[in-house]
């Protein structure tokens, strides 16, 4: 038999079985029945009923699982219409109103149907509950766990002296580390190490400054004196390791070190409850499959997480620093065009629009965008902003061309048109709500219209208005969909360094990274959801803030 009709069939019989329980009970206390045989003959008759009609369709036509869906909903209903119709009268009612014992029977009849309701509420919130705590409880076992980790170079085997140095990295001192430095890295590495950790320059500056002398390079640095006049590009491998021994601390140093030379790497990683509850099956399976490998426990969600860099080879060095700038700019430039515009597009619906025929019909399509797909938005953002607007968003018009108009801008844009009608709508709500005696009180004080939407509905509307760009945020903050339309990336290795560069985002990496074959991404993923429901949390307090202060204010 088909199993999604025996499913759609049982979906529609439960149905129907809970809406006999609540309208039998009622139908039998008038017949002089008490109300719970009502219930369990209404729950067994739509039950029964749907799922017989179901079964007797697919034996006869078992290649049309449709037809057998229809018939379960037909089979119940025809059930439920048989019993109400058939069952026997043991009273008749003689009055307008039930007395005696058939007002008892109604009356238990309606609690008993306010019980399965009530039932029916706290059943919904203990299903929310529960699936909230398992959506939680899977991110976060995917963020901690074992992992083997296997190095490229072993600590012991790094060179010191031409000689393999026998120790771990914790033994060496900082002029070792140094020494194995130069004696591990290729020389043009040590450069970029200079130029990263020390100089702190940015990746566009590189090939500028490597032609610049060692003196203006390090200018605020410590360096040999003899090396002064030296282009950068020239120092060997003994000089560059010389540079950061003098100008890194022993613990960066060793960072360096372990990072870009021993290089770890994590080959298999396990979730937090396989970990707990696993370990003996998963360090015999380490021992089998990865004899060179350690068994440590890694949290994917770090602060080296969160402020390294972009790397698409390795989940366990990759970071989202990009993707949390990129994200923060979007949503402020969001925020910046779409709330102004939407609460004075409320205010003038709401406070000078009249009742005519073109206001309605922007009333109604204002609420009809508020239903529209996002990735329409995307498409309209990709004709509008990326496209026809590639002056404006790509900077040329300023003198700067570096992204083809697939820039911040124009994802702020499209985000803005997204959550425009939402702020509207909420806006005027609450702007609806303010009392009309509060303006009256205004006008008869000599107030102008504008002063008195300004000095007092505002205020009074304000709370109402953050709650519904609250709300707003919180759709945009996680949107894909119109991104990637926009030219959103999902590999970017530097920064965004205004509204007129290309992007990232942390709900693109999510979903890049999910479709990656390295489970080890999906763990990475996870420690960024983690990290994007704690920026949503905290865009949230903001606005809460800043509601609760308006209507301590008011109060």
């Amino acid at each position: 038999m088909d199993r999604m009709a025996l499913m759609g069939a049982s979906f529609f019989s439960l149905l129907l079985a809970l809406n006999g329980s609540l309208t039998t009970p009622q139908i039998l206390a008038r017949k002089g029945y008490h109300p719970r045989l009502g219930v369990l003959l209404g729950a067994f008759a739509g039950l029964g009923g749907g799922l017989l009609a179901a079964v007797v369709l697919l034996a006869i036509f078992p290649d049309r699982g449709g037809l057998a869906v229809l018939g379960s909903l037909l089979g119940g209903i025809a059930a439920l219409v048989a019993l109400w119709r058939t069952f026997p009268t043991r009273t008749v009612q003689t009055g307008a109103l039930p007395e005696g014992r058939a007002l008892k029977l109604n009356i238990a009849a309606r609690n008993i149907r306010g019980a399965i309701i009530r039932g029916l509420l706290l059943f919904a919130v203990v299903a929310a509950l529960l699936s909230l705590a398992t959506l939680i409880w899977t991110i976060f076992d995917r963020t901690i766990g074992l992992t083997a980790v296997q190095y490229e170079v072993a600590p012991e085997a790094l060179l010191l002296n031409g000689a393999p140095s026998g120790v771990g990295l914790d033994d060496l001192s900082e002029t070792e580390l140094g020494q194995v430095l130069a004696e591990n890295a290729r020389v043009n590495r040590l450069r970029v190490f200079i130029l990263q950790n020390v100089v702190q320059a940015p990746d566009s500056r590189w090939a500028a400054i490597s032609t610049q002398p060692v003196s203006e390079v390090l200018r605020r640095h410590e360096y040999p004196a003899e090396l002064a006049e030296m282009a950068f590009n020239q120092l060997d491998a003994a000089q560059a390791a010389g540079i950061l021994a003098a100008n890194l601390e022993r613990d960066t140093l060793h960072d360096l070190v372990f990072t870009e030379i021993v290089r770890p790497q994590v080959v298999q990683s396990w979730p937090l409850w396989e970990s707990l509850t696993r370990r003996d099956a998963i360090e015999a399976r380490v021992t089998e499959k990865y004899p060179t490998a350690e068994l440590q426990w890694h949290s994917w969600l770090s602060w080296d997480f969160i402020t390294r860099q972009l790397d698409p080879r390795q989940a366990d060095a990759t970071g989202l620093r990009p993707a949390i700038y990129g994200s923060l700019m979007i949503i402020v430039l969001t925020i910046v065009f779409a709330f102004p515009i939407g609460v004075g597009a409320a205010i003038y619906l709401e406070e000078y629009a009249g009742d005519t025929r073109l206001n309605r019909i922007i009333q109604t399509n204002i609420a009809n965008l508020a239903g529209v797909p996002s990735i329409i938005y995307g498409m309209l953002g990709l004709a509008i902003f990326v496209r026809a607007l590639e002056a404006l968003t790509s900077g040329r018009v300023f003198g700067l061309d570096t992204a083809n108009g697939r820039t911040v801008l124009s994802a702020g844009f499209t985000l803005a048109l997204l959550i425009l009608p939402l702020i509207i709508i909420n806006a005027q709500e609450a702007i609806r709500a303010v009392p009309g005696s509060l303006r009256q009180a205004s006008y008869g004080l000599g107030a102008t219209q504008w002063q008195t939407i300004w000095n007092h509905v505002l205020p009074y509307a304000m709370p109402g208005i953050l709650t519904g760009t609250i709300l707003a945020i919180s759709r945009a903050i996680g949107e894909t969909a119109p991104l990637i339309l926009v030219g959103g990336a999902t590999y970017l290795t530097r920064d965004p360094e205004g509204p007129f560069s290309i992007f990232t985002a942390i709900p693109l990496l999510i979903y890049r990274w999910t479709m990656l074959p390295q489970a080890e991404f999906r763990n990475a993923a996870a420690a960024a959801i983690v990290v994007l429901l704690i920026l949503l949390l905290s865009l949230n307090s903001l606005a809460i803030i800043l509601r609760n202060r308006f209507s301590r204010s008011l109060s």
